[in-house]
């Protein structure tokens, strides 16, 4: 029998774009409830986020005077680990309301796209350096409670290495049975795109509001978005000539799955 298709969502700018209008006001959200003297700007925002993971982004910029808006920074008293993780609860609290308050809607295509993979009876599962609880938030306001029982999350903690390490994406594979050569993974970043091309994944880059300048060299394809009626999808690059269309469907995954296999085989980058 053959193994069914499976796709690996990342999250963050995939299922939503979650980075500039969910992310960064609640990181500055938890530095004001608890006094801490820092406030990321977007530019600030866009440095930090090439740093995977929410905790590791506060730990640099708690090290970092640049991000500091007093002279004295941040207090250094206590446990500095204790000081990261208090912080991200809070953030993660406020970052959760904001997802049920409805700051970030989904993302166009992509609801469309995980339930026509679900019923198809592909293996559907979102792999992401965000904390789990964030991430399952945001999948439940995109396609709803009962599609979100079918998803399994891979996210936060679960892996020491985070992206643009291949772990999560590793971990993603072996919890849900898939197999890399019928398998495929939608990104939005460069550092997602190396993790997964780092498993042997082939890659459909979607790009969002602090990706779309990225090198996407080693891709599958690049798009603006997976596509709907008030939002088609804009191709930025289908090296594979895979003939997208301004919709990803089923047809698009698989024949890009199976032209990334054709190019491994021929001794091309996967």
């Amino acid at each position: 029998m053959t193994a069914p298709f499976s796709l690996i969502l990342d999250c963050d700018g995939v299922l939503a774009d979650t980075e500039r209008n969910g992310h960064l006001p609640s990181f500055n959200a938890a530095f004001t409830e608890l006094g801490v003297p820092m406030r990321w700007s977007e530019d600030d925002y866009a440095e930090l986020v090439l740093i995977g993971g929410g905790k590791e982004r506060i730990a640099a910029a708690l090290r970092d005077p640049r991000y500091w808006s007093s002279d004295t920074g941040p207090r250094s008293d206590g446990d500095f680990d204790d000081q990261v993780r208090v912080i991200h609860a809070v953030k993660t609290r406020i970052y959760k309301q904001m997802v049920v308050d409805g700051a970030m809607p989904a993302r166009p295509g992509v609801a469309r796209v995980i339930r026509s993979t679900l019923d198809a009876g592909w293996n559907v599962a979102v792999a992401s350096t965000s904390a789990a609880e964030s991430v399952t938030a945001v999948l439940k306001s995109v396609i709803g409670e009962q599609d979100t029982l079918r998803v399994p999350v891979f996210a936060g903690d679960a892996v020491a290495a985070k992206k643009p390490a291949p772990d999560i994406y590793l971990l993603a594979l072996n919890g849900i049975g898939a197999e890399p050569t019928a398998t495929i993974v939608i990104e939005d970043s460069a550092m997602g795109l190396r993790a997964a091309t780092a498993a042997g994944l082939p890659c459909l880059v979607t790009t969002s509001s602090y990706t779309v300048e990225e090198d996407f060299t080693g891709s599958a394809a690049v798009v603006t978005c997976l596509g709907d009626d008030a939002h088609p999808a804009v191709v930025r690059s289908d090296p594979l000539n895979s003939g997208i269309s301004d919709r990803i469907d089923l047809d698009t995954l698989e024949r890009l799955i199976d032209l990334s296999n054709s190019r491994s085989h021929s001794g091309g980058p996967r």
